[in-house]
């Protein structure tokens, strides 16, 4: 009986997803066993295995779900430069996702729902690139693309692990990177987002 009930759970997935995301958060995705989290979510050493098949399923189940709440984070960001911003947000809001996301040995890369979230993901960093003027471009939106990520992904990566704290220096660290964004891309194109 005892067996039985620790088998049935009212959303197992979301239980096991949740007690990955911690394990990933404090310990990184390497420390990650399926048996070890169907243990935190209170169900059968199986269970688990019902959702996700295996490790690396249950990664590209994390890394979906942190593309598509990446995707929603930047959706409502009016230029480039706020992009970065909420690029820098979501990463040190969702650590644990983050440290997934772009690690493509930890999943299944041809998953459709992982594709489906990172190609939203994609095109809500791309439309901040098509608010630049065709200078701050530098004639090329897509290595232009790749500067924009790569100071928002550098930046939030430094943030993460503590090696920003002395240039940052208590301050706010949006601001800073504001700050960064408009000495690679100049003035953000709407005045108001500054």
């Amino acid at each position: 009986m005892t067996s039985d009930r620790t088998y049935h759970h009212g959303d197992l997935r979301r239980a096991v997803l949740t007690a990955a995301l911690d394990v990933i958060g404090t310990d990184g995705p390497d420390a990650l066993s399926l048996r070890d989290l169907a243990r935190r979510a209170g169900v059968s050493h199986a269970a688990p295995a019902h959702h996700f098949k295996d490790r690396t399923g249950l990664l590209t189940a994390v890394a979906a779900e942190g593309y598509a709440l990446f995707a929603d984070a930047l959706a409502d960001a009016p230029d480039l430069r706020e992009r970065g911003v909420a690029y820098m947000r979501f990463a040190t809001g969702h650590p644990a996702h983050f440290q997934v996301m772009f690690r493509p040995e930890l999943h299944r890369t041809d998953d459709p729902e992982l594709l489906a979230a990172k190609a939203r993901a994609t095109e809500a960093l791309r439309a901040g690139i098509d608010g630049l003027s065709d200078a701050d471009r530098g004639g090329d939106p897509r290595l232009a693309g790749v500067a924009a990520w790569s100071l928002a992904h550098g930046f939030a990566t430094l943030l993460l692990s503590g090696n920003l704290e002395g240039p940052v220096d208590g301050r706010d660290p949006a601001e800073v990177f504001r700050t960064l964004a408009g000495l690679l891309f100049g003035s953000p194109t709407n005045p108001g987002s500054s």
